[in-house]
């Protein structure tokens, strides 16, 4: 199946085409400062160039669902959206942002936990563990503040696990209070390890073969908090 994954919940995010049992066919990251509305379908078009395929060939469409950038993701769901409703039929699923943020380290031993930054001092966060064949939920995804990660990491390791490791912009941000808080329990992956969209698009298409499937004209992105123009 040919699957198109697209990652604007995260500034590290980008496009990517995959193919039969998530071969990679091409990906291409972008670290936004500029809104993606500007990038995005630049990125999506030179894609297609490259890979030889048109926008009718791609068979599923894979979106990182956030939680995240309110902007990015409104970005992501329009150009996810059109293409479902120009090209009627295409199969569409809703990727859990953080979800396939730790799709970046499969078979870790260690609790894997990807925080994002969600400004006003807090963080976008999840804990999970790998078991089976792909990740189980130890901690939901919620909006915590630093210290709040840092209470429900130690509360996952307990006496059971020694490790767990922290990715993403919120663990560089506030790394000097993860290592004073954890210790030697904290392991901090390195900054290539970013947001991807092959991964969307990668898990994506395991849950296509789950039928788990979403219906573009209910899809809404997953905010978790409201926006600061709604609590205003």
């Amino acid at each position: 199946m040919i699957t198109l994954g697209v990652e604007t919940a995260t500034m590290q995010g980008g496009v990517a085409i995959t193919g039969a049992e998530g071969s990679m066919l091409a990906e291409i990251r972008l670290n936004v400062r500029t809104t993606y509305s500007e990038r995005l379908l630049p990125a999506l078009d030179y894609l297609l160039t490259q890979t030889g395929l048109d926008i009718g060939q791609i068979e599923l469409l894979a979106i990182s669902a956030g939680p995240g950038s309110f902007t990015g993701l409104r970005v992501g769901f329009g150009l996810v959206k059109g293409i479902a409703y120009a090209f009627p039929g295409k199969k569409v699923v809703a990727v859990p942002t953080l979800e396939a943020f730790a799709w970046r380290l499969p078979f870790s031993s260690a609790p894997v936990c990807p925080l994002l930054d969600a400004r006003r001092g807090e963080l976008y966060g999840g804990i999970f563990a790998w078991s089976g064949n792909g990740f189980c939920r130890l901690v939901p995804e919620s909006v915590l503040s630093p210290e709040g990660w840092i209470r429900a990491a130690a509360g996952v390791c307990g006496p059971e696990r020694d490790k767990i490791i922290l990715l993403g912009e919120g663990a560089r941000i506030y790394r000097e209070r993860f290592s004073a808080g954890l210790g030697e329990k904290a392991l901090f992956a390195p900054p290539e390890v970013t947001p991807g969209a092959a991964c969307v698009a990668y898990l994506g298409a395991r849950m296509a073969a789950e039928d788990r499937f979403a219906d573009p004209a209910r899809l809404v992105p997953l905010y978790i908090r409201k926006s600061e123009a709604e609590m205003k």
